[in-house]
């Protein structure tokens, strides 16, 4: 049995899904937990890769799941945040900055 099966499905998958398939660079631990998957992208493809509210990084985790039961390991993925990525802004503001933010505009 080829064990890693895992990584070959995942990179298929996501060089399917980015428009940078050069970029992609998967990882393959394996421990007493099983198998940890490690995916590297561009950060222009990372919201390809999260998909809207997380729901295409659900969906790879879930088949990676499937495709680890069929082989008798435990698979998960860890999504890399890109170096040099723009961070999200801050979603703690305080009333009065945000009460600022609405006189501004």
């Amino acid at each position: 049995m080829d064990t890693e099966k895992d990584q070959e499905f995942l990179e298929y998958v996501v060089k399917t899904l980015v428009d940078n398939p050069d970029d992609v660079k998967i990882g393959r631990a394996v421990d007493e937990m099983g198998v940890l998957l490690t995916l590297d992208v561009n950060p222009q493809d990372m919201g390809k890769i999260i998909g809207r509210s997380g729901n295409t990084a659900k969906a790879i985790r879930t088949l990676l799941r499937v495709v680890g039961m069929k082989n008798n390991a435990r698979v998960n993925l860890k999504i890399n945040e890109p170096s040099g990525g723009t961070e999200a802004p801050s979603a703690t503001k305080s009333v009065d900055e945000a009460m600022e933010d609405l006189k501004a505009a």
